[in-house]
């Protein structure tokens, strides 16, 4: 809670707070957003996920939030688990859920080099378009490190008429290996500039500093 504190200082628009599926990682989500406004008077938005979650669960669960005054959420799939089929509900259903409940604030996730499940571009900005459609306010992407590939999707969602904010994903690199782990595993590509500069640059404080030269290249 201090950091938020200290982050009050910067007039952030909203605070995102991520969600366990499980109903005592949901208890701890809903203790943190709650505290974040209480003590600190931003604007707390929970990470809300469809999956292992039933209608009438997820339809408890944004009741409670909007009676707690919570009216921005992050609405999302979630990620499948190991071994199983297609999922019962996507985040464009969660989205009509929320919308039915109470007019909340929902942002929606984007991915501007595709999510590793769709099987096209064209397949993924269509996805993105129904949350949009569903009612979402805006999009917050997946992070980059080439912000060519953001801007050629920003042109893309205005051409599909997706006509809402487009936040950029912005991951600050303290450990590159754990970077290029998550990079990996999302279907985000690690120009070869970026690489070059962080090689060996682990666990050493000159990474942080190169943190510092970056982040205005690719915000």
């Amino acid at each position: 809670m201090e950091l938020h504190r200290s982050l009050s200082s910067l007039k952030p628009k909203f605070v995102s707070v991520t969600y366990g599926a499980n109903s005592g990682e949901r208890d701890r989500t809903h203790s943190i957003i709650k505290g974040i406004k209480d003590r600190t008077g931003l604007e707390a938005a929970p990470h809300l996920t469809c999956i292992d979650a039933t209608p009438d669960e997820l339809r408890t669960i944004a009741r409670d939030y909007w009676n707690n005054g919570i009216r921005h959420i992050v609405a999302l799939r979630g990620d499948l688990p190991p071994g199983s089929g297609k999922p019962e509900m996507y985040a464009s259903d969660l989205v009509t859920l929320l919308k039915e409940v109470a007019d909340f604030d929902i942002s929606v996730a984007a991915y501007p080099e595709v999510h590793p499940e769709a099987k096209s571009a064209q397949a993924d900005l269509l996805n993105l378009k129904r949350k949009v459609d569903a009612g979402a306010n805006r999009a917050i992407t997946q992070f980059f490190f080439d912000v060519e590939s953001y801007l050629r999707f920003r042109d893309r969602c205005v051409s599909a008429g997706i006509d809402v904010e487009i936040i950029p994903g912005i991951l600050p690199v303290s450990n590159f290996k754990q970077a290029k782990k998550f990079a990996d595993m999302t279907n985000v590509r690690i120009p070869a500039w970026m690489a070059q500069m962080f090689d060996g640059l682990d666990d050493d404080a000159e990474t942080r500093k190169l943190v510092e030269r970056i982040l205005p290249w690719i915000w």
